[in-house]
């Protein structure tokens, strides 16, 4: 399999996974011309689309898609069966797209039907976990997206972490703003402001390297916790994830 990124909108990315066949998976399709753009270029015909959630920056160049493709199948949760999918899909389901085989986790937080692919090692997860940040809960809870991050923690360390958004400068900026001489998060800010200065992605990342830097996967750690001065009302550890997503919405 060949992961390729297509830089969409403000700051998406749309994922093309090549079977390196002529043939592809695309993964939500914000708008259709840059994705029928590559495709052109890649020489690639794609089987699938595989959508995350419901919000236009994700599924808005589904039907442009299809019209150039009409025998493309459209896989989403729920939510998106008015965006375009024709084929549900739910937690814990498997199914064979794109010449792989796909494990289904629900991952609510950032919407309440969100979820997320993993068929090692790629995870395509949405607006669920960014690289040193997660997303923002428009229709959750703190408590679900925490437990949406603790499912995906799960998975080993050398999966790739396909998320949709250029976030990671912003989310290192915060995360440093909480944990200032924390070595890894500094010699990562130092590698992902090279990376785009020189207009290269910061993504996908690994999820090794996101247990070192995700403050959101971090909190259970003493240090985090000292340095984040959380009361003795706050002992559970998604509380202070919880804690954690306040302070990146006012930052």
């Amino acid at each position: 399999m060949n992961l390729i990124s297509i830089p969409a909108l403000q700051d998406n990315y749309i994922w093309l996974l090549d079977d390196q066949k002529g043939h592809c998976v695309i993964v939500d399709p914000g708008e259709a011309q840059p994705v029928l753009d590559a495709l052109k270029q890649h020489h690639l015909t794609p089987t699938a689309i595989m959508l995350t959630h419901h919000h236009g920056d994700h599924v808005d160049g589904v039907s442009a898609i299809v019209e150039q493709f009409p025998a493309v199948k459209v896989y989403g949760p729920e939510e998106t069966a008015r965006k375009g999918a024709r084929i549900i899909l739910k937690s814990g389901d498997r199914v064979e797209i794109g010449g792989a085989n796909w494990t289904i986790f629900a991952t609510p937080g950032h919407t309440l039907g969100h979820i997320s692919y993993y068929s090692a090692p790629y995870l395509f997860c949405g607006d669920t976990m960014f690289s040193a940040g997660c997303g923002r809960l428009f229709e959750g809870t703190p408590e679900q997206m925490y437990q949406s991050f603790q499912q995906l923690a799960e998975l080993p360390d050398d999966t790739l972490v396909c998320c949709a958004h250029e976030y990671t400068v912003s989310n290192l900026k915060f995360a440093r703003s909480i944990l200032p001489d924390d070595s890894d998060i500094l010699a990562h800010e130092q590698t992902v402001l090279d990376k785009r200065k020189n207009g290269q992605s910061s993504l996908p990342t690994t999820l090794g390297l996101e247990r070192k830097i995700n403050l959101f996967l971090r909190c259970n750690d003493v240090d985090l916790q000292k340095n984040l001065n959380v009361n003795t009302t706050i002992t559970a550890d998604w509380q202070v994830f919880a804690h954690l997503r306040r302070l990146k919405d006012s930052y």
